[in-house]
């Protein structure tokens, strides 16, 4: 197979990729590393053939994209990279919160949790969560999400710290995918040799996760007991209940008007 693969640079991507980051990728693919914007972009463009995409995207763009089956980026309750930091999510009508450039889903998703679950209708503003203050900024409270978002110290004088996963799972007692694997290209049966390669990379990850924590918790800034406990707080299996989360959260993404149209789901 010959294919360009998106690898996320945030730490709950690794389980799924562990062995082609651990040992080497299959032969034939080569991986790129970004920010799920990034490779997002990426993907759009033709530059890489399959990535760990935002869920979003694949509902924006479904008539570009066929989804790789098995794997997924994903919570059942509890996610802890994904926070709303600041006032309380109640208090914010009328307010001003701070969406972070770095992820499309996880913006659609606080969005849906505030017009659905809070019933609030605050204003928006960008920042770039590695340069930005939003509080400075004027923003009440922030979205925040991967390996910086687990930092305990992030804004630790905050009235308020929001898991959405958990708040996901409260209004809809779904869980929720972050990221589905997408392909833009390649061929059906690098495609396939690769969704089979993939699984067994989760597997593998699956034995030796502690070991896996040791030895790359470095790259990620965090201490490696932190780190595998964040990766057993998560779902990397898209099985049929997280289908169903998906199906979900497109259903209600286009009822306050954040997609076109609740897409099928089109698998490789």
């Amino acid at each position: 197979m010959s294919l360009r693969l998106g690898d996320i640079v945030y730490s709950n991507c690794f389980p799924v990729h562990s062995k082609f980051l651990d040992q080497l990728p299959p032969d034939g693919v080569a991986l790129v590393h970004g920010v799920p914007s990034v490779l997002n972009e990426m993907l759009a463009r033709g530059d890489i053939d399959v990535s760990p995409c935002s869920s979003i995207e694949y509902a924006r763009h479904a008539d570009r994209y066929r989804l790789l089956p098995d794997v997924v980026i994903g919570s059942n309750t509890a996610v802890r990279s994904i926070l709303l930091v600041g006032a309380p999510p109640d208090a914010l009508d009328g307010g001003v919160v701070a969406l972070t450039t770095a992820s499309a889903t996880s913006v659609v998703l606080l969005k849906v949790l505030l017009r659905t679950r809070w019933r609030v209708t605050p204003r928006f503003v960008w920042f770039d969560q590695a340069r930005d203050d939003p509080f400075a900024m004027g923003a009440e409270a922030a979205l925040y999400i991967g390996d910086l978002a687990l930092d305990p110290h992030l804004h630790a004088d905050a009235q308020s710290r929001v898991d959405l996963g958990v708040e996901w799972y409260a209004e809809t007692e779904m869980p929720f995918a972050f990221a589905l694997w997408q392909a833009s290209g390649g061929s059906q049966a690098a495609l396939m040799a690769l969704a089979s390669a993939l699984v067994d990379s989760r597997e593998y990850w699956r034995v030796n996760h502690t070991e896996l924590a040791t030895r790359h918790a470095a790259r990620f800034n965090l201490d490696p007991a932190v780190l595998d406990v964040y990766w057993q707080g998560l779902e990397f299996n898209l099985d049929e209940r997280m289908i169903e989360g998906v199906r979900t959260f497109y259903k209600l993404a286009f009822e306050i008007g954040e997609i076109p149209a609740v897409p099928p789901l089109v698998w490789i």
